[in-house]
């Protein structure tokens, strides 16, 4: 370990990992090519600000902050999950709005049915 990672008490194996901004936003571009430059910021930060995606590659961190901004942001799931449905089954109902919105952002990639 550094001296940083090791006074904060972070393995310095994890901080060698943590995806810049730069990389992030490099990876969302080609991920989401007609994404608007406001969601765009958005998913940024989102990845940038999730414990979660510290350590992952900046095209995980892209595509899951993706995601997730879409889904709660573009769909109905966190309605859903309001009404009481488990997140599976609020996930299953979003799945086609949550695919056309990431289509209209010109995005190839499909989601995985546990994503």
């Amino acid at each position: 370990m550094d001296g940083i990672g090791k006074a904060r008490g972070v393995d310095a194996r994890y901080t060698l990992h943590m995806s810049s901004r730069s990389a992030i936003s490099s990876a969302l571009r080609h991920l989401a090519p007609q994404l608007p430059a406001h969601e765009f910021a958005a998913v940024v930060d989102h990845a940038m600000d999730s414990p979660g995606l510290k350590v992952a590659s900046p095209e995980n961190a892209a595509w899951l902050s993706l995601v997730a901004y879409a889904r709660h942001t573009m769909t109905e799931y966190d309605d859903l999950l309001a009404q009481g449905y488990d997140r599976d089954s609020a996930r299953f109902f979003v799945a086609d709005d949550l695919a056309d919105v990431l289509e209209a952002w010109a995005v190839r990639r499909k989601l995985d049915p546990d994503e």
